[in-house]
């Protein structure tokens, strides 16, 4: 049995077409959440970066010392640190809060932390997604064997 929308169906009445149409969506669905946990990991991985900038690069030391900006992956331009105590945090949309250190690396810890729990989620969702989809494929793979030892 395979769990759809919160119904249960029973497989095995299913015909070849109805599995085959089943299995279409199913991976399609298990496609988009692999997608989306791929970005889920992309962006906690840019935040982890956003931490380790904040506490690595940012103190008395680099203040007055010339730096690179980053204005897309590839084009820096030089620059000067303006302050060692404060910083702009992008929270989203194009909004950007200037917070102080700590409160930036307490911002971006808690947005690490929510992004893991989500991604644990997800990963249960497509653990299930998978196995529901090998379930269809064995029941297809038994009708068409059925119906080619019939012929």
């Amino acid at each position: 049995m395979a769990s759809t929308q919160g119904q249960q169906i029973e497989l095995t009445s299913l015909t070849a077409q109805q599995l085959t149409q089943l299995k279409k969506q199913l991976d399609t669905e298990l496609e988009h959440l692999t997608t989306s946990f791929q970005s889920l990991r992309t962006a906690q991985s840019k935040f982890r970066d956003c931490l380790k900038s904040i506490s690595t690069g940012l103190n008395a030391k680099t203040a007055d010392k010339p730096l690179l900006v980053p204005l897309t992956s590839s084009l820096y331009v030089p620059g000067t640190l303006a302050s060692s105590t404060h910083v702009l945090v992008d929270v989203g949309t194009g909004f950007f809060i200037e917070k102080s250190t700590a409160d930036a690396s307490d911002f971006y810890t808690r947005k690490i932390g929510d992004l893991g729990e989500s991604l644990k989620d997800l990963e249960q969702i497509v653990q299930g997604k998978a196995s529901n989809l090998r379930v269809v494929e064995d029941v297809l793979r038994q009708k068409v064997v059925g119906a080619s030892q019939e012929s």
